[in-house]
């Protein structure tokens, strides 16, 4: 029988990625949560980011249900409209409820405003879901930020020493779970 390469059984071996990176894209796409996930990939954490980690074609719950089972770190980047979006409160309640490791960021936000909507269209299970996951996000001690004052390198070496320093612990734990 013919063996695998060793470069190809890690890499069948390890998740897709390591970190997911949860935003609203309009508020910091282009900012703080691309400035992350560039900043964590060029450290080799294989993270994701919807925008950088999908192609046109991919089904978005798909990928992004997928990505986050897969993860050892969630990173939800709160802003003022984080909560408008059902993506940002499903991706959240997923996070929550498969009990990763969790670094909020609040960026030009503070947590008591994070408020679930109530718009009409969402099923009253749902909503509870979504509060639920984001009462458990705002008792996460996490970093907050303000654009306008903030240090930008600042932000992003914590944010990606927080990222790191929580991979490190996952990996920790992994290893004395597989010891016992």
């Amino acid at each position: 029988m013919q063996r695998l390469p060793a470069t190809l059984c890690r890499k069948i071996a390890r998740p897709a990625c390591e970190a997911f990176i949860s935003h609203r894209g309009i508020d910091t796409k282009r900012n703080v949560a691309g400035l992350l996930y560039d900043g964590l990939t060029g450290m080799g954490v294989r993270s994701f980011l919807d925008s950088k980690s999908m192609k046109p074609g991919d089904r978005l719950f798909d990928h992004i249900d997928r990505a986050i089972i897969g993860c050892k770190v969630g990173v939800a980047v709160f802003s003022p409209r984080y909560c408008d979006s059902h993506f940002c409160l499903h991706e959240l309640a997923m996070l929550m409820e498969s009990k990763k490791r969790f670094v909020p960021i609040f960026y030009d936000v503070k947590p008591s405003q994070l408020v679930v909507k109530d718009n009409g269209t969402c099923p009253e299970k749902e909503l509870q879901r979504f509060h639920s996951a984001l009462e458990e996000a705002k008792l996460t001690v996490g970093l907050t930020f303000d654009s306008l004052n903030g240090d930008w390198s600042e932000l992003l070496r914590d944010a990606s020493d927080a990222v790191i320093m929580n991979l490190l612990e996952v990996e920790e734990e992994e290893g004395m779970k597989s010891m016992q």
